[in-house]
């Protein structure tokens, strides 16, 4: 979400089909930022650890395959050519329009899946589950008259590339259909912009593709079309020009399963100051698996939740143009491994948890996060015109921190705003913090004193004047090891006091390795990965 207005420009040649933006501002129910479909320059943190080097062209380059191989769905891939890049050349296989039968991507040499354009996974059959409106005239264009929901799962195996031929590309998992899409510690998925295949991108690109929506049938607040008072509510996906609709009263709902992927440079604008990010869940519920996720350089959010109740485990971003993390519309989400790391003078909140000012909508929004890293090197005139600290937390929501690191020395680290009969509240154990002198804003019905209050420092483990230790970025040293733990497994049984020994963060000596190896890496945040960010893994 963005709450102020910005225009960035930039400079680039041998552009695949993407055009120059300017953005505005929108209100806090928009998806939007100041995202771009092209290059732009960041000042880079000298200090910030040297990056894994781009493999360097050699005998083993990548040839082309002869063809593209057959998928399920009768209207099967496009052949669409050619593309070649540092790592070699690839076949383009481009998937269908709508995807309107359970299909696999096969990790193939020399093939790349592509997205022209919207993708979406099978067909809605409507509000309810699982039977459909009968006769329903489906909201998914190219879907027609649809009598119930067409339970299209798409699979994607370990170590398959899928990248975005033009910026409003984006693949979107309707009500009633899956995604399942689970790579590998060594073996990542990756959904990437053609510039990346290209060799073009750097660490300042941003903006060049839409992202991964899942749509689901969890309950939602903020009603497009219905009410929550009569259990009706749904939205719409922002941004979309055809309609991708999510909501419904099954808190249960299975969405499919991501694990080991990576989505990279995300966040075009779909419509006038609406941009996805890198994963958006709208309404999906616990039976969706959600593990090992990365973001990399969104131009809007890293993730944004809206509605839906479900746990995620390994959750990193790093270089979102907004905010990292995102939460509203009556999401309840507990998220337990959290590394969020902002570009050096980018970005806005490492948190903004809210639910748009509809205060009394039921479900509240509920965030749950334990062993999280935040990190935010420099503060951004986004921030400073926006959330103005590296959390916000607001609206009706209900937000509990265990065992976490917030390292913002030149910024405050909190900002709460009160508004409605019960305005936003805050829980913290075994939270250390290492901000400007300010620390604390309180806006709205809350004053800094209150917000100071309920962090509480120097008690439940809780200190806002840590002396920081870290090390390579965003691993604990002596001083964070030495925070005495909170058992967060007494909030929700999600959360588990593992590996030993169990410290607070999101990782330490001995407890690095979940964050390696599956992940890419930048000039401003090493997470040990498979390579860099800029480069296709070659595996």
């Amino acid at each position: 979400m963005r709450g102020q207005s910005a225009v960035k420009y930039f400079n680039r040649s041998l552009v695949l089909g993407c055009s120059l933006l300017a953005l505005s501002a929108c209100g806090p129910d928009d998806i939007a930022s100041p995202g771009t479909n092209g290059d732009v320059t960041v000042n880079v943190n000298n200090s910030a650890p040297t990056p894994t080097p781009t493999p360097t062209p050699s005998s083993t380059l990548v040839t082309a395959a002869g063809a593209c191989p057959t998928i399920t769905d009768p209207q099967g891939l496009k052949d669409g050519g050619t593309i070649s890049g540092p790592t070699g050349s690839y076949r383009i296989c481009e998937l269908p329009r709508v995807i309107k039968a359970s299909s696999t991507l096969r990790k193939l040499p020399g093939v790349l899946y592509a997205m022209n354009g919207r993708v979406d996974v099978g067909c809605d059959g409507g509000f309810s589950a699982p039977g459909g409106g009968g006769g329903y005239a489906s909201t998914t264009v190219g879907c027609g008259t649809i009598t119930s929901d067409t339970n299209v799962t798409l699979t994607i195996e370990p170590g398959v590339v899928v990248f975005a031929r033009t910026g409003q590309s984006w693949l979107a998992v309707n009500r009633g259909n899956k995604i399942n899409a689970v790579g590998t510690a060594t073996q990542p998925i990756v959904f990437t912009s053609s510039d990346n295949v290209a060799g073009f991108a750097t660490d300042s690109t941003i903006g060049q593709w839409g992202g991964i929506v899942l749509l689901g049938r969890a309950k939602i607040t903020d009603c497009d079309t219905g009410s929550v008072a009569s259990n009706t509510c749904e939205r719409d996906t922002e941004g979309a020009v055809d309609k991708a609709l999510f909501g419904g009263n099954d808190d249960t709902y299975n969405a499919g399963s991501i694990d080991y992927i990576q989505v990279r440079y995300s966040g075009f604008v779909l419509s006038a100051n609406k941009e996805l990010q890198s994963l958006t869940l709208e309404g999906v519920g616990s039976g969706t698996s959600l593990q090992h996720f990365q973001s990399h350089n969104s131009s809007d959010d890293g993730a944004e939740f809206f509605g839906g109740n479900f746990h995620f485990k390994y959750y990193i971003s790093t270089g979102a143009d907004d905010d990292s993390l995102d939460v509203d519309t009556g999401a309840r989400a507990s998220l337990q491994y959290v590394l969020l790391i902002q570009r050096p003078g980018e970005g806005d909140a490492l948190m903004e948890i809210d639910s748009n000012g509809n205060e009394a909508d039921t479900p509240r929004t509920r965030l749950r996060v334990d062993n999280f890293t935040g990190i935010q090197t420099q503060v951004s005139a986004n921030n400073e015109g926006a959330d103005q600290a590296s959390t916000l937390f607001r609206g009706n929501a209900d937000v509990t921190l265990l065992n976490g690191v917030i390292y913002t020395p030149m910024n405050e680290c909190i900002r709460m705003n009160g508004s409605g009969t019960t305005p936003a509240t805050l829980t913290t154990r075994s939270v250390v913090m290492s901000c400007n002198a300010t620390k604390y804003i309180g806006t709205g019905s809350y004053t800094a004193a209150q917000v100071q209050t309920m962090f509480g420092s120097g008690a439940n483990g809780n200190d806002d004047s840590l002396t920081s230790t870290l090390t390579g970025l965003f691993v604990n040293g002596a001083n964070e090891d030495g925070v005495a733990t909170f058992a967060g497994s007494g909030v929700d049984s999600f959360f588990t006091e593992t590996p030993t020994p169990y410290h607070i963060g999101a990782a330490w000596s001995g407890n690095t390795a979940w964050a390696a190896g599956w992940t890419c890496n930048s000039s401003y945040a090493d997470l040990g990965g498979g390579g860099s960010c800029t480069s296709l893994p070659t595996n």
